[in-house]
């Protein structure tokens, strides 16, 4: 009987023993950071590694520094126009100071995600339905700005915010499905007329291009003509010139023959 008490202290100290190492030991991965309380009170930060805290006394948060996605869910917003409007979100933040974001708020990620909200309301409801789709980008911008400087109390940082959607109601969404199959009726018929305006053009200025082209070649052929008219005359004027050298030269042949001969019949006669 002493014996079976001996082995259950043994096995409970041994159990109480190993909740203790189990308790004491803390890996920190290298995408978390960790709070180590002794007594309720902060000790200090674990940092990525093998760490060792007082068992049975102590208690960790863990706290995720990685970026995270927050979803905004749908709500309805009326806008400075009197359109109801569905709208959500998405915001991506990544925490910064784990100790602001464990003691400073109950739990920063629902904080963010309710102060987000309030904010989009804010926003979409001093503003008329058209700005809210031609106006993304502002409105992502403004909502970082508000939601990252209250979030720095919480050590939370706001990298970014999107709207993922703006759902009008229906009534609102058939009016612009309307508008928006005018605009494209609009739109093409203006496309049509500045097709067949162009084709006008294009074919005024073929026509003209055509033209123009008769009357240069026109103008070529009658240079070309009068440059063969010049020519000519020049050929027959240099012909008619070489003629009268060669019947020039003739002539003075002949008249040195008679000259010869002349001489010669008066020295036979002399004789």
């Amino acid at each position: 009987m002493l014996g079976y008490f001996v082995w259950l202290l043994v096995f409970i100290i041994f159990m109480v023993f190993m909740a203790a190492l189990r308790s004491s030991i803390v890996i920190v991965p290298p995408y978390e950071e960790v709070l180590y309380e002794k007594l309720g009170k902060y000790k200090k930060t674990l940092y990525q590694g093998f760490n060792m805290i007082a068992p049975f006394i102590s208690k960790i948060h863990r706290v995720d520094v990685r970026t995270q996605t927050l979803d905004v869910p749908p709500q309805e917003v009326i806008t400075k126009d009197n359109s109801p409007t569905k709208v959500d979100a998405v915001i991506y933040i990544k925490v910064v100071d784990p100790r602001k974001a464990i003691y400073n708020v109950q739990d920063y990620r629902i904080a963010t995600v309710k102060f987000a909200q309030t904010t989009l309301r804010a926003i979409i409801g001093n503003m008329e339905l058209d700005e809210v789709f031609y106006n993304r980008d502002v409105i992502n911008a403004k909502l970082r700005d508000i939601i990252d400087r209250e979030t720095d109390k919480w050590g939370v940082k706001v990298e970014n915010v999107e709207i993922k959607e703006v759902d009008p109601s229906g009534p609102v969404k058939a009016a612009m499905e309307e508008q928006t199959a005018s605009e494209r009726e609009r739109r093409a018929a203006i496309l049509r007329a500045d097709g067949k305006k162009r084709a006008a053009i294009l074919e005024a200025e073929g026509m003209k291009r055509a033209r123009i082209l008769q009357a240069e070649g026109r103008r070529q052929a009658a240079i070309l003509e009068a440059e063969g008219e010049r020519m000519a005359k020049i050929l027959t004027a240099q012909g008619e010139a070489q003629r009268l050298r060669i019947l020039s030269l003739g002539a003075a042949v002949l008249d040195k023959k008679a000259l010869t001969f002349l001489s010669l019949d008066t020295l036979s006669r002399v004789a």
